[in-house]
C-alpha cells in the first residue's frame, strides 16, 4: 500500500484545481513522518485550515488512513503542526457550499476543525470519503468496546 501521501494530494489537486493550496509536497512530508506501521493512505485532500475565505496561507494536507484522519502543515521556516483524529473522537462533519468554494467542518470531541477554499465540486467526494469511513470504523470501535465490557 501507498505510504507517500503526495501522489494522492497531486491526484486531488489535478482533479480539483480551483482548491486553494500551496507547498503540498512539504505538507505531505509531515503526514508521511507520522504514519504508523501497517497504516496506509486511503484518501487525501488539501485545503486552508480556517473559516475565512480570505485567509489563503494556512494550507493543510488532510489524509484519511485505514486507522485515522491526519492533518499536517509544514511551517515556513522550521517545525510543523500535526493533528490526528481517531474514529472514537469523531462526532460529525458539515459541508457548506458557496458560489465558488466550500467548507468542510469536522467536529470532534475536543474541537471543531474547519477547512475552507475547497472547490465546490470536491465537497461531495470529501464528505463521502470521510463519513463513510468513520461510520464503518466507529461500528468496529464500539463493537470491540462492547466485547471488552462483556468480558468483565
Amino acid at each position: 500500500m501507498l505510504k507517500n501521501v503526495y501522489p494522492k494530494i497531486k491526484e486531488f489537486k489535478n482533479k480539483y484545481p480551483l482548491t486553494i493550496s500551496w507547498r503540498l509536497k512539504s505538507h505531505s512530508k509531515v503526514i508521511d513522518k507520522h504514519l504508523n506501521d501497517g497504516e496506509y493512505i486511503k484518501y487525501a485532500f488539501a485545503a486552508q485550515k480556517n473559516a475565512s475565505p480570505f485567509e489563503i496561507f494556512t494550507t493543510y494536507v488532510v489524509a484519511l488512513t485505514n486507522k485515522r484522519i491526519l492533518l499536517g502543515q509544514k511551517r515556513v521556516f522550521f517545525g510543523y503542526f500535526f493533528t490526528a483524529i481517531t474514529p472514537d473522537m469523531f462526532n460529525d462533519l458539515k459541508v457548506r457550499m458557496g458560489i465558488i468554494w466550500g467548507t468542510i467542518k469536522i467536529d470532534t470531541v475536543k474541537e471543531r476543525v474547519i477547512f475552507s477554499n475547497i472547490q465546490k465540486a470536491a465537497l461531495p467526494e470529501i464528505e463521502n470519503s470521510i463519513t463513510g469511513y468513520m461510520m464503518k470504523e466507529k461500528k468496529k470501535y464500539f463493537h470491540n468496546n462492547t466485547k471488552e465490557e462483556n468480558k468483565r
